[in-house]
């Protein structure tokens, strides 16, 4: 290798380091952001929290779920998915039904209140999401969707290593 080619190889390699660096930053940035809101949220009486959204997000294509296929849409347990879904039943957000095919499942789906508050909360974060976002080309969005799968991949695989060496 040239002594041209070695430097051209080092710089790429700092250029990919940095580069890297700077996806480390920008996903601690927004995982940060993203828990901050979260606490905010869960200290308001009035307001349901970023995991109850997550549910009723999660109802909002129509299909009636079961608790443990919303735990998963939203990020927590199936027990505490269903103590969630009591609280938004018992606000008249979900309607909770037996499945007639199995009686031991229970499934949700979202009331006409819970459909209107969904509309709501994207009428008001819809037009946010889309302003920080556009000035982002749709390979440039797509290559950054890419890259949140392959991250969340990764931190997947880690917690499946984990449970295999605690077992």
């Amino acid at each position: 290798m040239s002594v041209a080619q070695r430097a051209a190889a080092g710089s790429s390699q700092s250029d990919r380091m940095e580069a890297l660096e700077a996806v480390g930053r920008a996903f601690k940035g927004t995982t940060a952001a993203l828990r901050r809101m979260r606490g905010r949220e869960t200290h308001r009486a009035d307001e349901l929290s970023y995991a109850q959204y997550g549910l009723l997000f999660g109802l909002c294509e129509g299909d009636r779920m079961s608790a443990r296929e919303l735990a998963l849409a939203a990020d927590v347990s199936p027990a505490t998915a269903t103590e969630m879904l009591d609280a938004l039943a018992a606000s008249g957000l979900v309607e909770r039904t037996r499945s007639q095919e199995d009686k031991r499942i229970v499934l949700t789906s979202l009331t006409d209140r819970g459909k209107a508050l969904i509309d709501d909360r994207r009428a008001r974060y819809e037009p946010r999401w889309r302003a920080a976002l556009e000035e982002f080309s749709d390979e440039q969005l797509l290559t950054a969707a890419s890259v949140l799968e392959a991250l969340r991949e990764m931190f997947d695989e880690l917690v499946d290593e984990d449970s295999v060496s605690r077992s």
